[in-house]
């Protein structure tokens, strides 16, 4: 795990001083984040970094994951799905499941922070054990078309926090507690972010048998609909007529994400007869991950719903030109045609890959705009700053500095 001083010739030293000066101002309080997994998905691997280096900044900092069955799980991803605006069958036995799992984690799970952060819809019920400590309610998925019926439910446990907090403007919702937007990062010391030598990414590519003398796409993401890696392998077919190329769709899948089997098995249907097709089932293993990115030519992201879209911040750190959905938080990393190509379909996407393929001094400009871009927004240092101010706004609600 990274120290503190090895972020300062990425960030500068002002930056780590200014986080310093901010967790002393937190001195003596306890911290708790509650989640629904330990691994998979992008709040555990944003806690998996942040946790340490709050610890390390002398703020004290704990984390907690609750308990939950296949039922459970199963309910909490049709919610997850609703609240995108996914037509999912919503009944009364969904809600009583939820409550039922969520009864069990209230005397099991013991909420002894001073500050109690509450990340996504699976562990909100927490709230109705609150005692004197401060609660924050961390939404990292759009909710800015939810199924209405899965959000009055979550409205009853919402408002009894004392600030909610969304990654994206358009995420935000009338709400009568405090809001606060601050965005996802990334760590650029990660093993899925660091730098990597030639010879480790050449390796990582034999391994899969992926060849080198033809272009890569590659999509990195959960096996999930909403990322739609069918919609991937459509628009890879459209560019392969023009340009002889191949596809990687490689991720792994999370605790709490049932699905993802069922829609790799989709996938892998639909690729089947194409040689150049790989598709890759990476359970944890980031050094592969960023070696497979760093060995593409063109990134995809083709969600048709995004929280935050954080595997598009993965590539454009790596300089790589990116080819995203104009959906969720993409377009707050992505400006289009300056750090990367926006699209609205397949064909448009289709559209975009060819464009970048055929113009390779264009598609490396768009690349290294979009590294500055993460650099300057988007990095965990920044990330850290604004919990940090968030947390110090619960005790000086007078002072709320906006973030």
């Amino acid at each position: 795990m990274a120290k503190l001083e090895e972020y300062i010739p990425i960030v500068g030293q002002s930056i780590i001083d200014d986080l310093r000066l901010l967790a002393k101002r937190l001195e003596g309080k306890v911290v708790q984040h509650i989640n629904s997994t330990a691994v998979g998905g992008g709040v555990a691997e944003i806690l998996t970094r942040a946790v340490p280096l709050l610890n390390e900044l002398g703020l004290n900092t704990k984390w907690d994951v609750i308990k939950g069955g296949e039922q459970f799980f199963e309910v909490t991803k049709k919610f997850h799905n609703a609240l995108h605006g996914r037509a999912e069958e919503i009944s009364q036995r969904d809600f009583d499941i939820f409550m039922e799992a969520s009864a069990e984690n209230i005397k099991g799970v013991d909420t002894y922070g001073d500050i109690v952060f509450v990340h996504d819809p699976q562990p909100i019920a927490l709230i109705n054990k609150r005692a004197e400590n401060k609660w924050l309610w961390r939404c990292h998925i759009d909710v800015s078309n939810p199924n209405q019926k899965v959000w009055k439910f979550l409205m009853d446990f919402i408002v009894k926090y004392d600030s909610a907090v969304f990654s994206a403007p358009s995420f935000s919702r009338r709400l009568p507690i405090r809001q606060f937007l601050i965005s996802p990062s990334i760590d650029p010391l990660s093993d899925k972010n660091k730098e990597l030598p030639q010879d480790l990414i050449d390796s990582v590519l034999k391994k899969y048998e992926i060849e080198k003398d033809k272009p890569i796409i590659t999509q990195i993401s959960r096996f999930d609909r909403l990322k739609d890696p069918v919609g991937v392998i459509q628009a890879y077919l459209q560019v392969k007529k023009y340009i002889d190329c191949q596809l990687i769709l490689a991720g792994g899948s999370a605790r709490d994400d049932p699905e993802g089997m069922q829609v790799l098995a989709e996938v892998k249907e639909k690729a089947s007869k194409d040689k150049d097709i790989h598709i890759l089932l990476l359970p944890q293993n980031d050094i592969e991950v960023n070696a497979l990115q760093r060995g593409s030519d063109v990134i995809i992201q083709k969600s048709i719903r995004e929280g935050f879209g954080l595997t598009v911040s993965e590539a454009l750190w790596k300089a790589k030109p990116v080819v995203a959905s104009n959906v969720g938080g993409i377009p707050l990393q992505i400006k289009h045609k300056y750090s990367g190509l926006l699209c609205h379909s397949i064909d448009g996407a289709a559209f975009a890959i060819k464009q970048l393929l055929n113009s390779p001094a264009y598609a490396r400009k768009l690349g290294e705009n979009g590294r500055e871009n993460i650099r300057n927004n988007f990095l965990l240092t920044r990330h850290l700053k604004e919990y940090m101010l968030l947390f110090l706004s619960l005790y000086h609600p007078e002072d709320v500095v906006q973030l």
